[in-house]
């Protein structure tokens, strides 16, 4: 597909108002994606865990103007307050996505939107955020053209989640997502996310992810900022090429079910991620002194225990513990024991692998 195939003709059917809600969960990226080109386009492709518990639930309430407004018309709620420090970023978003959805400026919209997980916790909600809402605009677009079939619902929903956030376009589907084009995935796109098409072992099914809450504060830099910086980087070209042997790698890794070698990608290319926003022009240290002390600590673990824990990092203090499911009770004892007094004020987030985003039900 391309982009022209999400402009829409006209539209069959009117709709005067009315409501639609989705829960859209955050993801965890297993192979990073990190330098990005114009309009939301990767510079390398990804592939991701979508998780469950961390999510955000958006409901969009719309009512027709009596005549197309000359901005967008749109109030917005975060957990149940005004957020005008919000607004700006959905303005954007709006501005990016209008020719796809050529309606938004005959509506008046109350966006209402909550996380499962606290704003200030250090977890990312764009991804969550922007999926949850992409997916109620296209619940009314479907509205306006029934017609749609559900597969293009699923693409046009990732594709316009790209132009909020990046990695939202990975959020709307599960178990694993792979974004961005790579030769040997069939059907993988810079446009879109796409549900992993190829063979998963057991044991990747019912993997588990432990937040460590690090450092809750705010991002010492913007995703959008970290991922100009790959600009011109000296080492940007190797670490383009880099992700796309580490999906090579887990086609094999997914089918035969070899955690050592998972292992060794996941925390390679989260190490990766780090190494190169350290080494960028202006550089950055992400990573807290306790953020290392957990690094550490998981790997001595492994060492003596031969579990099949491992951490990766987000661009950020925060770790992410991932095990699998048959391991879950000894990790979080290893968690609970010598881990979370590194979490700022001992907080964390359990969550697990996750099966996409849900329309919620919504009364009369």
């Amino acid at each position: 597909m391309i982009e022209k195939d999400f402009i829409p003709s006209a539209y069959n059917h009117t709709i005067t108002e009315g409501k639609v809600s989705y829960k859209s969960p955050s993801n965890i990226a297993l192979v990073k994606y990190w330098g990005k080109k114009e309009n939301q386009l990767p510079q390398n492709p990804s592939i991701s865990f979508t998780l469950d518990a961390c999510a955000t639930t958006t409901k969009i309430s719309f009512k027709r103007l009596n005549k197309p407004s000359e901005e967008y018309s749109f109030d917005l709620l975060f957990e149940g307050n005004s957020k005008e420090d919000f607004k700006p970023k959905i303005k954007i978003f709006f501005t990016r996505i209008e020719v796809y959805l050529p309606f938004l400026k005959e509506y008046h919209f109350t966006i209402e939107t909550s996380n499962s997980f606290p704003h200030s916790s250090g977890i990312a909600s764009s991804a969550s955020g922007m999926s949850a809402l992409a997916l109620c605009l296209v619940a009314l677009e479907k509205q306006l053209n029934p017609e749609m079939s559900d597969d293009f619902f699923t693409k046009k929903v990732s594709f316009l989640a790209r132009l909020g956030s990046g990695s939202a376009c990975r959020s709307i589907e599960g178990d694993i997502v792979q974004w961005g084009n790579h030769e040997n995935t069939e059907g993988s796109s810079d446009l879109f996310g796409i549900k992993y098409p190829y063979k998963v072992h057991d044991n990747f099914k019912r993997f588990h992810d432990t937040i460590l809450l690090v450092d809750k504060g705010q991002k010492q830099v913007s995703s959008t900022v970290g991922h100009n910086l790959m600009h011109n980087h000296p080492f940007a070209t190797q670490r383009f090429k880099q992700a796309h042997e580490n999906l090579d790698k887990l086609i094999a890794v997914f089918e035969s079910g070899d955690l050592k070698e998972f292992i060794a990608i996941v925390e390679s290319e989260a190490l990766t991620l780090h190494a190169m926003m350290m080494t960028s022009m202006p550089n950055f240290i992400l990573m807290k002194p306790n953020t290392l002390e957990i690094i550490n600590k998981i790997w001595e673990f492994r060492e003596k225990s031969n579990s099949n824990v491992c951490f990766t990092l987000d661009a950020g203090a925060n770790v992410h513990v991932l095990y699998p499911e048959n391991e879950k009770d000894v990790v979080f004892q290893f968690i609970k024991d010598e881990l979370i007094g590194y979490c700022e004020n001992q907080q964390y987030i359990c969550d697990r692998i996750g099966f996409g985003a849900k329309q919620l039900k919504m009364n009369a």
